[in-house]
């Protein structure tokens, strides 16, 4: 199995820094890729269509979705977002490991079709009140939209039991250390987890 790629499925509640977290680490480990999601929600200031997401309309979603082009898909706060498929195999085919920077509802759908084949890993905020803190300096979301990403959130903890890994993203510089060691020790494995 050592020489078999690896899909690492990477979820959080909004705010938690997963995104942040797999950008840093792609710059520093060999043979990683992301894959890309598609969404229907519209673009974040400096966002790019392709870099950050495949921004797309709710009928070319739904279009994609009847033909089984996405490997999960989910609707959150109101939009759709799913993985593409295509990308994800061909990547793994080649020998390449790929992140999958997921919410909860998709990574328990890769867990029902990927099983042990992926590793799945959850960040942490450090508290409450911190995620509330990096929602609000994000600057994207009313006040109402906060409340909901944290009731949102704290339904998301509930399922840290169903991850192979929880990630107390305290700091960036730790946290990506964290993510790095997880990779490095899975990519190491000889035997199939247990679970």
């Amino acid at each position: 199995m050592t020489n078999a790629a690896r899909l690492f499925v990477v979820s959080a509640p909004s705010g938690a820094g997963k995104t942040t977290l797999c950008e840093q680490l792609l710059g520093q480990m060999p043979k990683l890729v992301r894959s890309v999601s598609a969404t229907t929600r519209s673009k974040r200031r400096g966002e790019r269509h392709g870099v950050d997401y495949f921004f797309v309309s709710p009928q070319c979603f739904c279009r994609d979705v009847a033909r089984g082009h996405f490997l999960e898909h989910a609707v959150v706060f109101g939009n759709h977002y799913g993985t593409p498929r295509k990308f994800v195999e061909q990547q793994l085919a080649r020998g390449t490991d790929v992140v999958l920077s997921i919410d909860v509802q998709g990574a328990l759908q890769v867990r029902r079709s990927f099983g042990q084949r992926a590793v799945f890993i959850f960040i942490m905020p450090p508290s409450m009140a911190e995620l509330r803190k990096r929602l609000r300096a994000r600057g994207t979301d009313s006040a109402r939209q906060i409340k909901e990403r944290l009731a949102v959130a704290r339904r998301e903890m509930s399922f840290v039991p169903r991850y192979d890994y929880c990630i107390l993203n305290d700091t960036i510089r730790a946290a990506t250390e964290c993510l790095r060691a997880i990779i490095t020790a899975e990519r190491a494995r000889v035997t199939t987890r247990k679970r």
